[in-house]
């Protein structure tokens, strides 16, 4: 269904230019279409007026140009290695403001970029030739949909504030990332997976639906709406937005939750419920101790422990954690872990985990936290939240459906141990994955690894921009050497499954650091590209929405 978010209640988000022929049968077409009724019950007029769309904002948009004190700080994201130079950015606060802000950049021929927490891991919005920024942080309204049945979140809603408000107000949450000032926007289009991902599946796992503002053949940007629903005539628009990254389609000003198996009218069960508590433990094996074959043998316990219970009826998939073995000049090898306490024998399991990664070392590992905390106190804990958004970084990622190979763990040791580089904060960060990440069928949506069990990557965390060349050239020379028997990048084979797309990398569309003739789409995408290249062509005819690693239309 489709529509121009007209309603009764208020103006057009549809930024009209001069009328002319094409644009009047075009705006025809898209009425017509909104007359389809779903499954769900509800008319797209209807849907409309639910989601507030077309309301006038109640706080206007802020426009922010380099003599503006505040410029300094919006032209950058996370990652201070990326600082722009935009002529202004476009701080909206409602679809409206979107819409206009969008239409203008198409009038005007300048390079639009959307944000909405600013974690891009490369330069997709602060790219030299971007002239303006849309950003949507102060989009960040959290509430739920009675007549969707589903929670409608704002792409700049925090994951911390969208957890914070679907548990005080539903004793909810969506099984989404760590990082707590990650936004919902770009986090949810790539996937979204975290701490909860092995129990209760990915974000995109529980998305119904978005609202998107797109920009037509003719110029026309105007808002729409996609769900999964059977008889949308939009759903492929919905299905590119269950993993196909951002800054793709349009701009998503909306996005509606609800679990595939919910059921009734009660808010309170239209999403999973987390756990009560958790327990959380940090252990550490030091780097004095660590011979290369304990490295070895930690190494491969680890990934064994993985390939034998991350299947979705494991009663391991309560459990989620993070290795971390830190370049020797930080001290130690970290695991940090986190189990869902309500589960029967919960300290049981967690313990026979970390006992059996251990196994074979010889040594005890450093205990230094083990406590029980309610989940939603969890939810920050720095064991699994992101960086200092004060350094620069950079981070190349892996999928793995088994442990890990000899050539692998070797490289990984050679790198770090190495004695010509020193960064304390330099590390593999391998996280548990599969559970019941791995119960969806691959093609069900845009994410195609389901049967991958560890998901990691190569990372170096720095803060002086003299540096970038070393801690750059280390990260890329450990994966390369990681992954040397596949053309230094993890081609999907037995024990490779390709890259996740939330961690941008344009390394692997580089020759230099990609020799195995498998492009960087396909090790993202797989065989979803062409369809999500189909997409593309309907619903962004002309490239408007574009970056070093965008989808090309088909």
């Amino acid at each position: 269904m489709s529509s121009p978010m007209s309603s009764p209640a208020g103006p057009p988000t549809t930024v009209r230019k001069p009328v002319h022929r094409r644009t009047f049968l075009s705006g025809t077409a898209v009425a017509g279409g909104a007359l389809a009724v779903t499954a769900a019950g509800i008319s797209p007029a209807t849907a409309a007026a639910t989601a507030r769309a077309d309301a006038p904002a109640a706080v206007p948009a802020v426009t922010v140009r380099p003599s503006d004190r505040r410029y300094a700080d919006l032209r950058r994201g996370t990652n201070q290695r990326w600082v722009g130079s935009p002529d202004q950015i476009v701080l909206a606060t409602s679809t409206g403001d979107v819409v206009r802000a969008v239409q203008q950049a198409v009038d005007s021929g300048r390079r639009l970029a959307v944000r909405s927490g600013g974690h891009c891991y490369e330069d997709f919005t602060t790219h030299q030739e971007i002239a303006v920024v849309l950003d949507l942080s102060r989009m960040d309204d959290i509430s739920y949909d009675e007549r969707r049945r589903a929670f409608s979140v704002q792409p700049g809603a925090a994951l911390g504030r969208v957890y914070d408000r679907l548990y005080k107000g539903w004793g909810v949450y969506l099984p989404a990332g760590n990082c707590p000032t990650v936004a919902a926007g770009g986090h949810i289009q790539g996937g979204g997976y975290g701490s909860m991902s092995r129990r209760d599946g990915l974000a995109v796992d529980h998305l119904y639906g978005i609202e998107i503002v797109v920009v037509q053949a003719d110029g026309t940007a105007r808002a729409v709406t996609a769900t999964r629903e059977p008889d949308d005539p939009h759903r492929e628009l919905w299905w590119a937005h269950t993993g196909g990254g951002g800054g793709n389609f349009g701009v998503v000003t909306r996005y509606w939750l609800r679990s595939h198996d919910a059921r009734g009218d009660d808010p309170t069960a239209q999403l999973p419920t987390p756990p009560r508590e958790v327990w959380l433990s940090e252990v550490a094996w030091p780097w004095e101790q660590l011979t290369e074959a304990r490295f070895s043998r930690l190494m491969w316990n680890h990934g064994e422990w993985h390939t034998h219970n991350s299947a979705p009826d494991s009663p391991y998939t309560a459990l989620f954690s993070q290795l971390k073995p830190f370049h020797r000049s930080n001290g130690a090898v970290v695991l940090d872990s986190l189990i869902d306490a309500g589960v029967p024998g919960a300290e049981r399991l967690l313990q026979n985990y970390i006992s059996e990664v251990g196994a074979g070392l010889g040594i005890q590992p450093q205990v230094r936290q083990y406590r029980r905390v309610p989940w939603l106190h969890a939810t920050q804990w720095p064991g699994f939240t992101g960086p200092d958004p004060t350094v620069r970084f950079k981070g190349k990622s892996v999928y793995a459906r088994r442990t890990y190979t000899d050539v692998q763990i070797a490289a990984a040791h050679h790198h770090l141990t190495r004695d010509d580089f020193h960064n304390p904060s330099a590390l593999l960060m391998i996280a548990s994955y599969g559970g019941a990440v791995n119960r969806v069928a691959s093609a069900d949506t845009a994410v195609p690894q389901r049967d991958s069990v560890l998901k990691y990557q190569v990372v170096s965390l720095w803060n002086d921009a003299a540096d970038d060349d070393a801690h750059i050239t280390w990260v890329r020379e450990c994966y390369r050497d990681m992954f040397a028997a596949t053309g230094g990048v993890p081609v999907p084979n037995e024990t490779n499954d390709g890259c996740f797309v939330n961690y941008a990398d344009v390394d692997l569309g580089d020759p230099r650091w990609n020799t195995s003739g498998v492009p960087w789409h396909d090790l993202y995408y797989k065989n979803g590209y062409r369809r999500l290249q189909k997409v593309k062509a309907t619903w962004d005819p002309t490239g408007l929405f574009r970056h070093a690693q965008s989808i090309r239309p088909a």
